[in-house]
């Protein structure tokens, strides 16, 4: 007698329920050894620091290791790319921040697709950025466009280098309120603050982290937020929506990504740790003295926030005529 055929139905539905059950158990013995958090930048920065913060937490969660990679290189490219091409097990993840979803703005050509090779675990945290500007210029967002437009092509804005997250908001500005400003792009953002403070550049978009201790001593001013709301750190000072232009809208975020293909158990046991290490009470109270937000959004929201700001930067870039360098 033949042996009796199983439907193509009930084959298909045996094998998706061993895959649901695979991935079950995936779930349940991970991690199976140390972690890798990939760092696309040097040491030092909010982007490692915020990875040695959530590894350090994790590690203790997790019972394996969390160890922090820093792989510096093309602006973010290097350490980006192996993550990409890692084994999507959940045993290599990237830290990542703004820059990742700028830089599919002014590469026609990279390494990898920022929207199919990775998969969102959470954004972890964000930082304002501000107007800041040295103390002999206008006091007001409005001054500060009308000397501009009086005086075309002479106050200058400082970035970390094309493309850096003060760039793009530079770059933002001066399409909103529709004037020349000249860019000048720096090897990081620590020297745009000296020269800022030295008025050898007029502006600037640091976050408050670095540029706090200048504004109150007076050395810097503050003219606007870049934020839905006011912040605790300064509540006298407006956002940039108040000013009169809310399409400028860089907001500095952080969060954690996995290779696409990771097994969603594993993603969806990554956040659930991760959300409740970024609002744990220790946590907040070290983000906030770096003047930072906790979020531990969901995967598809995180997903979402980077899919719109490809789209944004895009324009920005377009608009902008922005090249890298």
């Amino acid at each position: 007698m033949a042996p009796k055929r199983l439907h193509p139905f009930l084959i298909s539905g045996t094998l998706a329920l061993g895959a649901v059950q695979a991935c079950a158990q995936d779930a349940k013995d991970y991690p199976g050894r140390p972690i890798r958090l990939v760092v696309p930048y040097s040491t030092g920065g909010t982007t490692d620091f915020t990875a040695r913060v959530l590894g350090a937490r994790l590690t203790e969660v997790l019972g394996q290791s969390v160890v922090v990679d820093n792989r510096a290189g093309a602006g973010s490219i290097v350490g980006t790319e192996v993550v990409a091409k890692a084994n999507p097990d959940g045993h290599t993840l990237l830290m990542v921040d703004t820059g990742f979803s700028i830089t599919p703005a002014l590469y026609a050509k990279l390494p990898f697709d920022p929207r199919k090779d990775f998969a969102p675990v959470t954004q972890a945290i964000r930082v304002a950025n501000w107007l800041i500007v040295h103390p002999a210029l206008p006091k007001t967002v409005k001054e500060l466009v009308a000397l501009a437009k009086a005086k075309p092509g002479t106050l200058t804005f400082g970035s970390g280098g094309v493309g850096s997250p003060f760039h793009m908001a530079g770059e933002q500005f001066k399409l909103a309120a529709q004037m020349n400003i000249v860019h000048v792009p720096y090897k990081g953002g620590g020297p745009v603050v000296t020269d800022l403070i030295g008025g050898q550049i007029s502006l600037a978009f640091p976050t408050m982290t670095v540029a706090h201790p200048h504004i109150v001593s007076g050395r810097l001013r503050a003219l606007a937020v870049i934020a839905a709301k006011r912040s605790p750190a300064l509540p006298e000072i407006p956002t940039m929506s108040e000013a009169g232009y809310p399409s400028v809208t860089l907001t500095s975020w952080y969060g954690v990504l996995a290779p696409a293909k990771t097994p969603k158990p594993i993603i969806d046991k990554l956040h659930a740790e991760l959300s409740k290490i970024v609002n744990s009470a220790e946590v907040k109270e070290r983000m906030a003295a770096q003047f930072a937000e906790t979020i531990g959004s969901t995967p598809t929201a995180f997903g979402r926030l980077i899919t719109d700001e490809i789209a944004t930067w895009s324009a920005v870039a377009k608009a902008g005529g922005i090249k890298p360098e």
